[in-house]
């Protein structure tokens, strides 16, 4: 049986009241019986109950966040930094998972909705409107992270997927590279999309014209969808000589078929992914790619939700819309190189070895935009 306050009071001969008081720190009373009573409940293992705290404050102490997927390590690292936040402010959290299930996401929002959450992070990459709806009228602080649909909130975290992805295909180009397709996530809506207009864009600055089957995209964002979206480039008549990859799980297939094809990375293909999870620095060869800053993201998140929570209600209605932009840095391994037979050229700026991966939160304010509505 738990320890309760009636346990504490017997032990301690005084009233319940006086226990309450002292273990919420009142100055009424006397320091010496305060003393006695925490080391008491010290003592005996006592634990605050989080439903009492509850009742009297009107506050679960949790923030629901839900994820599209909890096998994507890129979600790990955001879940991270979300709780360095929340736990330093009391909070826990309530995780779960939608896999783009619109019933899923219906059963999460029932869920959280009963265990009465005090705030919202969305890190899906999509989320039902019916849903997205209901979640609005349950009245609680609501933020969301790279979301499709995120116009239709009032705050949200992005990270600058546009200029990511242009500062990826300038590197290839800046190595010779003018042969280079795009491989694409057609469930990640806005995201993929973003990745895709950077690349283009930057192939448009360098008056290059992208050939229609150079632009492919595959129903998800895994190894196996990686190697499966290489087989289209591998049977084109004229092969692209690098490929720019959604993501750091697709890259990891594509590199998988090349290796079963028996093509060289990077002296015969180069390929770069997204993201900087933690196994890009393992794949043979090491991965070039983009480093989102994933834990800083989840941390900015928090940080707008708990601030969100301590905003009086009645400037509630006074505070405007954020949207918090955040920018990632070029990380240059070992898939990319010049093309083959190419004249040698002047390389792309290195990254040196101690400078912060994504799985650390970049210096305040570095990267960091943020627009207000």
């Amino acid at each position: 049986m738990p320890v309760t306050i009636k346990d504490i009071a017997k032990q301690t001969d005084v009233s319940h009241s006086t226990v309450s008081r002292a273990l919420h720190g009142s100055p009424l009373i006397a320091k010496n019986t305060a003393e006695r009573i925490r080391q008491t409940a010290l003592e005996l293992g006592y634990f605050p109950s989080a439903a009492a705290r509850s009742l009297k404050t009107n506050r679960s102490q949790a923030l629901g966040v839900i994820v599209s997927s909890v096998e994507d390590p890129f979600f790990s690292e955001i879940l991270q930094g979300i709780e360095e936040v929340a736990q330093k402010s009391g909070y826990s959290l309530f995780m779960a998972a939608s896999q783009r299930d619109p019933e899923r996401e219906q059963a999460i929002v029932q869920a959280m909705s009963e265990h009465r959450v005090d705030g919202v992070i969305i890190c899906s990459a999509s989320f039902k409107a019916e849903q997205r709806r209901q979640f609005l009228a349950y009245g609680v602080p609501i933020v969301v992270v790279n979301n499709q649909a995120a116009e239709d909130y009032r705050y949200s975290i992005y990270h600058d997927d546009v200029d990511g992805s242009r500062q990826i295909t300038r590197h290839l180009l800046d190595l010779g590279h003018r042969r280079i397709a795009y491989l694409g996530n057609s469930s990640s809506g806005r995201t993929t999309l973003d990745r895709l207009t950077g690349f283009q864009q930057e192939m448009d600055t360098a008056g290059l014209v992208v050939p229609p089957e150079h632009i492919h995209e595959v129903s998800g964002g895994g190894p196996e969808d990686g190697l499966a979206g290489l087989e289209h480039f591998l049977a084109l008549s004229v092969r692209p000589s690098a490929l720019v990859c959604f993501n750091d799980m697709l890259a990891i297939g594509v590199l998988k078929g090349l290796q079963q094809a028996g093509i060289q990375v990077p002296n015969e293909f180069s390929v770069t992914g997204f993201d900087n999870i933690v196994f890009s620095a393992f794949t043979n060869p090491p991965l070039t790619t983009f480093d989102q800053p994933k834990r800083f993201i989840g941390a900015e998140a928090a940080r707008l939700v708990l601030e969100l929570l301590n905003t009086p209600p009645a400037e509630d209605s006074s505070v405007q819309s954020q949207v918090r932009m955040l920018k990632g840095r070029l990380l240059v391994r070992e898939t990319t190189a010049l093309p083959a037979a190419s004249s040698p050229r002047a390389p792309s700026p290195v990254l040196e070895p101690g400078l912060p991966r994504g799985n650390r939160d970049y210096p305040a304010g570095t990267g960091t935009t943020t627009r207000k509505s």
